[in-house]
């Protein structure tokens, strides 16, 4: 299980996460949703020790993300899938290639390795691709070929960071397939992060809502849908609040 208790982050005089709390159940898919610039991505990145807490804490069953020893981190991060807003691939690197990074680190044999890249590519419906650049790809193309190279790892968790932004409404949709697809599949725990609501009630077992720094309301898909709070309410029904509107009134600094 990945624990967030009372969790606190700034940088310099802004407070973007003020108290967040919320437990991710095993094998199920929990989606964090919020404005832009709620802290969802910050609230990620404490999971694998790219962030540090100002105060609270992170737990991944039961240790302490932020106390472990750099050999203790990284056992952990080897448990984890992270799949980035925008793929994060090496341009000057087959699709291949990318795939095999991670996999080099781990002292597999030749045979695996390459038994891994294959059944991860065909999971993401790009078999085949091995000796593709990534600048041949789309963007759908390039998220798929970021999703493969994390399941690549077999990991126990699967991080995604706004996997479908910038994505058209067809293949948005054939990520959220390939979402659900990888959770049912390999069993793995997945934490979400999105504003998309489409894609949060496609993939999502539970959602929860970052807003102000902490979790505004947690539940199932069907609890938040129905949900009578009214800033849960108008973020997925996309009104803004009052507090956006007086910041979209701001001048510019």
């Amino acid at each position: 299980m990945i624990r967030f208790t009372d969790l606190h982050k700034a940088f310099g005089r802004k407070v973007v996460l003020a108290g967040m709390t919320l437990d991710i159940p095993d094998g199920e898919t929990t989606v964090i949703i919020g404005f832009s610039g709620s802290g969802k991505s910050v609230a990620l990145k404490h999971i694998v020790g790219l962030l540090a807490p100002d105060q609270g804490q992170v737990e991944v069953d039961g240790r302490v993300v932020h106390e472990l020893a750099p050999d203790q981190l990284a056992a952990l991060r080897g448990e984890v899938g992270y799949v980035f807003q925008f793929a994060a691939l090496f341009d000057s690197m087959t699709v291949e290639e990318n795939l095999r990074l991670g996999l080099r680190r781990r002292g597999l044999e030749e045979e695996e390795v390459r038994e891994r890249v294959s059944r991860s590519l065909a999971l993401v419906d790009l078999a085949g691709s091995e000796a593709v650049m990534p600048a041949e790809l789309s963007g759908g193309m390039r998220k798929r070929v970021g999703l493969a190279r994390a399941i690549a790892l077999r990991p126990r968790y699967i991080l995604y960071d706004e996997p479908t932004t910038g994505l058209d409404p067809v293949t948005s949709a054939v990520i959220d397939e390939l979402m659900v697809r990888t959770r049912q599949e390999l069993g793995v725990t997945s934490v979400v992060v999105t504003h998309d609501m489409r894609s949060a009630y496609t993939v999502g077992d539970r959602i929860a809502m970052l807003y102000q720094g902490r979790i505004r309301q947690a539940g199932t898909v069907e609890e938040i849908q129905h949900t009578d709070d009214p800033v849960v309410r108008n973020f997925i029904e996309g009104r803004p609040t009052e507090a956006e509107r007086r910041m979209s009134r701001e001048p510019a600094a």
